[in-house]
């Protein structure tokens, strides 16, 4: 995995995470949503709304689970972002690589803020990719 793609997985954990809300909050309007259908005589066999409601409340609860489950490990997954990006020498490095990764703003936004043109941006960016490659080697090598 090179330095882009490892510093990617918060970015996409978030984005999972917000997916996964997103189809929270639709089966929570779909479980609210009572309707009856006088027209059609009921015959022997129960209620099928019943096990319908069970199924959804079902659904919302294992959804609920894989959402706590993937919030847990972006966290632990940020923390170790952060760690790696913190042993990065440039400070200005840094906080591109936060900006970026941890926070998930634009280049345009980058430079913005920073007050810096987007080529200066991109080559502090460069270099500071090239040492999460080394710091990241390095580290498995320890391990």
């Amino acid at each position: 995995m090179n330095a882009k793609e490892y510093l990617s997985q918060a970015l996409w954990l978030d984005q999972r995470v917000n997916t996964k809300l997103e189809q929270l909050q639709t089966l929570r309007e779909l479980s609210m949503k009572v309707s009856a259908n006088l027209t059609v005589e009921k015959v022997a066999g129960g209620n099928n709304k019943k096990g319908q409601m069970e199924n959804t409340v079902v659904k919302i609860v294992d959804l609920e689970k894989e959402i706590k489950e993937d919030l847990a490990r972006s966290i632990a997954i940020k923390a170790e972002i952060m760690n790696t990006i913190s042993q990065v020498d440039d400070p200005i490095g840094q906080i591109i690589l936060e900006m970026r990764y941890i926070n998930g703003k634009g280049w345009d936004e980058i430079s913005s803020s920073l007050n810096y043109r987007d080529s200066s941006i991109f080559k502090i960016h460069s270099r500071a990719l090239k040492e999460v490659n080394r710091i990241k080697k390095e580290g498995s090598k320890i391990q």
